[in-house]
């Protein structure tokens, strides 16, 4: 049976020592192995797959209940698909959302670009194409920051 250490994990997961030790605390992970002389952490494959599974939901903003829920579904298998489906659709919906509001921003950005450029060459015709653009975009972006 392979081990590996803490480092090995979390090189390999891109989770942080102390995330790991965090999440075996916590109950997303392990328990994990105890080196009987060292007393140090020895993962195996099927910690490293956990691990691998949290660093990838925490990279999309999913909370620790819902990791947690997740991983007891991973155990469960095919029991739980629907409420895993349903788990990762509600993130779906909260990423779209992000997703929406990011486009806006950089509509904003990018007309706020053109319009400097324009008046970097003094373009009355594209200034106010600029403009126009930007007054259609200024509703959509103060609702971003309600």
């Amino acid at each position: 049976m392979t081990t590996l250490t803490i480092q090995d994990v979390s090189r390999q997961s891109g989770l942080s020592e102390p995330t790991l030790r965090y999440y075996e605390e916590v109950g997303l992970l392990g328990p994990i192995a105890r080196d009987e002389r060292s007393g140090h952490r020895r993962y195996g494959e099927g910690d490293l797959d956990a691990a691998q599974v949290l660093a990838c939901l925490r990279a999309m903003g999913v909370g620790i209940e819902d990791m947690r829920t997740y991983q007891a579904n991973r155990r469960r298998g095919h029991a739980a698909a629907g409420e895993q489906r349903d788990i990762l659709l509600r993130h779906t919906e909260r990423v779209e959302e992000q997703i929406a509001t990011l486009r806006i921003h950089l509509d904003y950005l990018r007309v706020k670009a053109a319009l400097w450029d324009a008046r970097e060459r003094s373009d009355a015709d594209a200034e106010a194409q600029a403009q126009t653009e930007l007054h259609s975009i200024l509703p959509l972006l103060e609702e971003t920051f309600r």
